[in-house]
């Protein structure tokens, strides 16, 4: 049995220690807002952020993850960074498909976090690993602009 802290929560999964977060968090405890989308950390749908950083669930063993904080898409509301980029993509109605944007807010959650006023450039790097299928990347950074200055 392992504890993981997870959305402020110790949280207990039996699995190996090899096992993808990804899995734990889907297969273990059934938080399925993080998506599985390529499995080689190319396409940002499994982000969580561990520590407040994006991190890739599908290629970050439980062992790894073990004694850090874990932010999952079911926890981001949980702090005003999170909450304003939750809203600007409800304002913005940025979702199409949706698979793509729950990695999408948690990476535009983790630039707002550590820059309060990103450059089109900041933006482009933060989520230069995330993949929208439906191309939805106007909005996504019309949203972040927009929860940006919610939070100035």
């Amino acid at each position: 049995m392992t504890t993981l802290d997870i959305n402020g929560k110790p949280l207990q999964v039996d699995v190996d220690p090899s096992t993808p977060l990804l899995w734990a968090l889907r297969d273990s405890l059934g938080m399925t807002g993080t998506k599985f989308g390529c499995g080689i950390a190319s396409c940002g749908a499994c982000t969580v952020h561990v520590n407040g950083q994006p991190t890739r669930s599908c290629v970050t063993p439980v062992s790894a993850a073990q004694g850090v904080r874990i932010t999952t898409i079911e926890g981001v509301a949980g702090d005003k960074v999170g909450r304003a980029v939750l809203d600007a993509w409800i304002k913005h109605d940025v979702a199409q498909c949706g698979y793509c944007q729950n990695g999408q807010v948690m990476s535009a959650t983790g630039l707002l976090r550590n820059k309060k006023h990103p450059t089109d450039a900041d933006i482009d790097q933060a989520m230069a690993g995330n993949v929208c299928r439906c191309g939805t990347y106007q909005r996504i950074r019309a949203a972040i602009k927009d929860a940006a200055r919610a939070l100035a």
